[in-house]
C-alpha cells in the first residue's frame, strides 16, 4: 500500500527479473510459480530479520542502561552505526551493477545533487529518531516503550496519505484510533510503581521519555514513508544495488551527525568510565554494543527490504506486529511489571494492527482479482483459477 496515484497496495507486490533487473508484475507473479515462490521467501525472510532484530536490540539497548550504561550518544551510535557490515555487499553490488544504459526500458540516473539531498534528509531524520528513541528507553521501562513506539505506524499512515497518495479506510482509521488511544493510556501509568522505581524514572523522567519515544515514532513513520517515496519517484527503478545504496549512505550520514553529537556533548570523556563501571564486564560492554548495532542493522534490512517488496505501511506493519513481543521478554528479562492498563494497551495495538493487516488482505484480494477479470478470466500463462489469484498473493 502507498503508492502514488492512489493504487491500493496489491498493485505494487512486484520482484525484481534476476537478469533483466526489470519488475515482474503481479500477472507474473500469479503465472511463474518459481517467481511467487522467491517472492515469497524473500518477504518472510525480510518480516524474520525485522521481528529479530527490532526484539533483540530493544531487549541490549536497554540491558546497557540496566547494567550501567548512561551515554544516550553511545546508545544512539549503535542504532544507527552497523552501516559497515554491508560494505562488502556495498562493493560486490558497485562491480555487478549494470550501467545505467544498458537496459533500454531503465529510467534516467538520477544527478548527483539529488541523491546527496535525498540521502542527507534520510540520514538526519535517522540520527533524530535515534536519538530520541534512545532518550525514551534510558527513561521508560521497555514494556512502556515498546506499546508506545507501537503509534508509529499511525504516524506513517498519515504521511503516507499526504504525501504517497495512501487511502484512509474505515480499517486503516480504526487501526489509528485503537494505537493511539493504546498510547494514550499508558500516560495514565503511574511511575512511581515498583516497575518505573525499578528503571529509574522519576514523574518527570517518565514525561520525558513518553514524549521522546512519541517524536521518534513521528521520525520514524515520516522516514518509512519518505523511502517509499524515494522508491517510487525519485530512483524509479527496484535493484538490489539502490537498496544497498539505501542501506549504506542515509546510516553512514546518521552516524556522522551522531558521533558529532557525542564529542560536542562531551559524553566521550565518560565513555572509559562507564566501561569500567559496567556491571557485567568490560568484554560484556563491548559485546552489547556490538551485537546491539548488528540487531539493528538486521532490522534495517528487514524494513527497507520490505519497503523495497511491498510498501512502507506493510513494513511498519510487521515491525508493529513485533513489538507485543518485547514486552512479554521484559517480562522475563527485567522483571517488569505488567498492569492492567499496559495490558489493555498491549490488547488495543493488537487489535490496531490485526485491523490494518485485514485491510491490507482486502486490498489484495480486490486488486487481484480486478486484474484477473481485466485478463479475460485466464492470464497468458494459464492454469490459474480465480481463488488462487485472490488470495495465493496475499500478504
Amino acid at each position: 500500500m502507498g503508492e502514488a496515484d492512489q493504487q491500493p497496495a496489491g498493485l505494487k507486490l512486484s520482484v525484481m527479473g534476476l537478469e533483466s533487473g526489470e519488475p515482474t508484475t503481479v500477472a507474473e507473479m500469479v503465472t511463474d510459480p518459481r517467481t511467487r515462490r522467491m517472492w515469497w521467501i524473500r518477504v518472510s525472510m525480510y518480516i524474520a530479520f525485522v521481528i529479530a532484530g527490532q526484539s533483540a536490540a530493544t531487549l541490549l539497548g536497554r540491558l546497557y542502561y540496566a547494567k550501567g550504561g548512561n551515554s544516550k550518544w553511545m546508545a544512539t551510535l549503535v542504532e544507527c552505526g552497523g552501516f559497515p557490515v554491508l560494505i562488502p555487499l556495498y562493493i560486490l553490488t558497485k562491480k555487478n551493477s549494470p550501467p545505467a544504459n544498458s537496459n533500454s526500458n531503465s529510467t534516467s540516473p538520477v544527478s548527483l545533487p539529488i541523491l546527496t539531498l535525498a540521502y542527507t534528509v534520510m540520514g538526519i531524520l535517522i540520527a533524530g529518531f535515534s536519538l530520541l528513541y534512545s532518550v525514551g528507553l534510558m527513561y521508560l521501562p521497555v514494556s512502556t516503550y515498546s506499546l508506545i513506539s507501537a503509534s508509529q505506524l499511525g504516524f506513517n499512515a498519515l504521511f503516507s496519505f499526504f504525501i504517497n497518495s495512501q487511502k484512509i479506510t474505515a480499517y486503516i482509521l480504526n487501526s489509528l484510533v485503537l494505537l493511539t488511544l493504546s498510547s494514550i493510556l499508558l500516560v495514565f501509568e503511574n511511575p512511581s510503581s515498583a516497575e518505573s522505581s525499578q528503571s529509574g524514572s522519576s514523574r518527570r523522567n517518565f514525561a520525558i521519555g513518553f514524549l521522546s519515544t512519541v517524536g521518534a515514532s513521528v521520525g520514524y513513520g515520516l522516514l518509512l514513508t519518505l523511502t517509499e517515496f524515494f522508491f517510487e519517484k525519485v530512483v524509479r527503478r527496484r535493484t538490489f544495488k539502490v537498496v544497498v545504496d539505501v542501506l549504506v549512505y542515509p546510516p553512514a550520514v546518521a552516524s556522522a551527525a551522531v558521533v558529532a553529537g557525542l564529542f560536542g556533548s562531551g559524553e566521550w570523556k565518560g565513555i572509559g568510565k562507564e566501561m569500567e563501571g559496567f556491571e557485567l564486564g568490560k568484554a560484556s560492554y563491548v559485546m552489547t554494543l556490538v551485537w546491539t548495532a548488528v540487531c539493528w542493522q538486521v532490522f534495517s534490512i528487514g524494513c527497507v527490504g520490505l519497503i523495497f517488496e511491498v510498501s512502507s505501511l506493510f513494513s511498519n506493519v510487521i515491525g508493529t506486529f513485533g513489538l507485543p513481543v518485547v514486552p512479554i521478554l521484559a517480562v522475563v528479562c527485567f522483571r517488569d511489571e505488567m498492569g492492567g492498563l499496559k495490558v489493555i494497551a498491549m490488547v488495543l495495538a493488537v487489535w490496531g494492527f490485526v485491523s490494518y493487516l485485514y485491510q491490507h488482505y482486502l486490498d489484495d484480494r480486490d486488486d487481484s482479482r480486478s486484474k484477473f477479470e481485466s485478463d479475460g478470466g485466464r492470464s497468458s500463462g494459464g492454469g490459474y483459477d480465480q481463488e488462487t489469484l485472490g488470495d495465493g498473493l496475499l500478504v
